[in-house]
């Protein structure tokens, strides 16, 4: 049947005013074309299983140091998705006194970075345990501990309300909003989530790794909390894929490459909240981006194995605790130039001392000047 002046059947018409994905009738029932998804399945799953078996034949030590830089950069680059810059140091710390790491240069962490490092360690340390309305509000009050989000008083431990009117996702200048989508009302969300949990908790048959990806998608459609969200969603995902790993260890950030590539990101979720149950493009996305992931491992790893082998060579040299600090910051990538009147700042001693430091460390041929010139000097290792 025909229907208005431009020739559309009734069915057209029906589906075009079903604007997103989560208003088509049989939602969330999503479908997929499995041969067009086993090949990049099968490379990502052979990945995890080489990776997962490096990391096995390190020793402890070594494992439990790339670990520390996995955590560090999945919470900085998910929060970084958002708009939203951590202290490196104070994450790192976080961790690590979390996991009961005893490292050197540790420094206070703030409540909000707290946070979403419990967040974090929850869902991968304890990946083993069920999902839960009451585990996702924990998740959600330790990202907002004041109940603030920026200048906004916001809903925390508790879905949505939509006082104010509906949950979109908008972009542009006010009175050229741009709305790339739209969320269920709150209203349906205590049986949303209901629906997503049950499932989450008792779907056995999906491939784990494809589960992380529809768990994603379904999650972050359902927009159930009014901030944090995408941090959320990225969660559900990282504990779903370590089970897929059978490890609570991750050597691997999702979040980091998702960072990279987040226009791509942002563009296959709009694409697929406004297209129906057929998800293959989105599920082939999320593939591609794991593979990405899996592969700047190698990167983490070799920072790992050349802090180990500095350390491992210069085993008998007598180094103090501060300059322990600086060339571990070093090793990992320190932040612009090392002068003298850094190294006082961030291991707390006068001028004199962190002189005295790094003419013995030069002494000791750890550290050199660096050959470009300039008003200060500045520091490198040999």
């Amino acid at each position: 049947m025909k229907c208005g002046e431009y020739g559309l059947y009734l069915p057209q018409i029906l589906r075009r005013m079903n604007t997103y994905i989560h208003q088509i009738k049989n939602w969330p029932h999503f479908t997929w074309k499995n041969e067009e998804l086993l090949s990049k399945l099968g490379k990502v799953r052979h990945l995890q299983g080489k990776l997962l078996g490096k990391m096995e034949s390190l020793g402890f030590a070594l494992r439990e140091e790339a670990v520390l830089e996995t955590l560090t950069l999945d919470v900085l680059k998910s929060s970084e998705i958002e708009g939203e810059v951590l202290n490196p140091e104070q994450v790192r710390s976080s961790i690590a006194r979390r996991l009961g790491m005893e490292i050197s240069g540790l420094v206070p962490s703030d409540r909000n970075v707290d946070g979403v490092v419990e967040m974090m360690l929850d869902a991968t340390q304890k990946n083993d345990q069920p999902l839960s309305k009451e585990r996702l509000f924990g998740w959600h009050a330790s990202l907002f501990p004041t109940g603030w989000s920026g200048m906004y008083k916001i809903e925390v431990g508790d879905w949505r309300k939509d006082e104010t009117g509906p949950m979109q996702v908008v972009s542009g200048a006010m009175g050229k909003e741009k709305v790339h989508y739209q969320a269920p009302e709150a209203a349906l969300l205590n049986q949303e989530m209901k629906t997503f949990i049950d499932w989450f908790n008792s779907e056995k048959q999906l491939d784990p790794v494809l589960k992380a990806a529809v768990a994603h998608l379904w999650f972050v459609t359902i927009h159930p909390f009014e901030d944090g969200n995408g941090r959320i969603a990225r969660a559900v995902t990282d504990l779903q894929l370590a089970r897929a790993d059978g490890s609570k260890q991750r050597f691997y950030s999702m979040s980091a490459q998702i960072r990279l590539e987040r226009k791509a990101y942002y563009d296959i979720l709009e694409k697929t909240q406004k297209g129906d149950m057929d998800i293959t493009d989105w599920l082939s996305w999320f593939l591609d981006c794991l593979h990405e992931a899996l592969l700047t491992t190698d990167q983490i790893l070799a920072r790992v194995l050349t802090k180990a082998k500095f350390w491992e060579n210069h085993a008998v040299v007598s180094i103090n605790d501060r300059q322990r600090t600086i060339i571990n910051k070093l090793l990992d990538g320190f932040d612009g130039k090392l002068t003298s009147s850094k190294w006082a700042k961030i291991t707390k001693c006068s001028p004199d001392t962190a002189l005295r430091d790094i003419t013995d460390l030069m002494a000791k041929q750890i550290l050199r000047k660096e050959e470009a010139g300039g008003r200060s000097t500045n520091y490198e290792l040999f």
